[in-house]
């Protein structure tokens, strides 16, 4: 949209490869990232100055309307304080148990039962695999800020092609146990060095175990 203009326009911003939405420009004073989606804008960056700048030339060129700081952007709730910023999808998760009629169910403690062994074939088919697609396509997306459920998730995803009644019993459960943290995000400390850290309340072998034991893919 920016960028397909002359170069007056583009203002020398660059194209990510990483994501064909964003786009960066790096100058001296600091740097600016936009992120586009549709006709929604996501504009930060490290100088303030020259993102004022970068907000006058899009003013410039097309009707846009400045929404002040961002605290909602395609089902991402973003908060910040002078900690840091969180990010959740709090509402979208809710939504996800409110849409599969969850909301009086009884949470529980874990995504799923122990030892539990999924195949493709086990089980009779759906009639209707749509729901558990689409079902499994948002709780996909629900990892953008809830990466401590990928792995269920994950399990869940693979039998998408043709879904079983045991599939979707796990994913049932699996929204229960959604209940008991709808809110949980991602924190990033404002005095954070941008180092990269993990944690696992594991052994190796316990990990190992687990992985062996619990899910069975024929």
């Amino acid at each position: 949209m920016v960028l397909n203009k002359p170069p007056e326009i583009n203002f020398g911003f660059k194209h990510s490869t990483a994501d064909s939405s964003l786009f960066f420009l790096h100058r001296e004073s600091g740097s600016v990232f936009l992120l586009l989606y549709v006709d929604d804008i996501v504009l930060t960056g490290s100088d303030p100055k020259l993102i004022i700048l970068v907000k006058a030339l899009l003013h410039k060129h097309f009707k846009i309307k400045d929404l002040g700081r961002l605290k909602f952007f395609l089902g991402i709730e973003v908060a910040k304080s002078s900690q840091g910023l969180f990010l959740t999808q709090r509402q979208y998760a809710l939504d996800i148990i409110l849409d599969s009629g969850l909301t009086a169910s009884k949470p529980v403690d874990f995504p799923m039962e122990q030892n539990l062994k999924l195949t493709l074939l086990e089980g009779s088919a759906l009639s209707d695999p749509s729901p558990y697609r689409r079902l499994v396509g948002r709780l996909i997306y629900l990892t953008v800020t809830r990466p401590d459920i990928a792995y269920p998730v994950n399990i869940l995803s693979q039998f998408m092609q043709e879904p079983r009644q045991p599939h979707m019993d796990a994913a049932i459960r699996f929204l229960r146990y959604l209940k008991t943290t709808p809110g949980q995000g991602l924190f990033f400390p404002s005095n954070s060095d941008l180092s990269l850290k993990s944690f696992c309340i594991f052994s190796l072998q316990r990990v190992a175990r687990i992985l062996e034991e619990s899910i069975v893919v024929a």
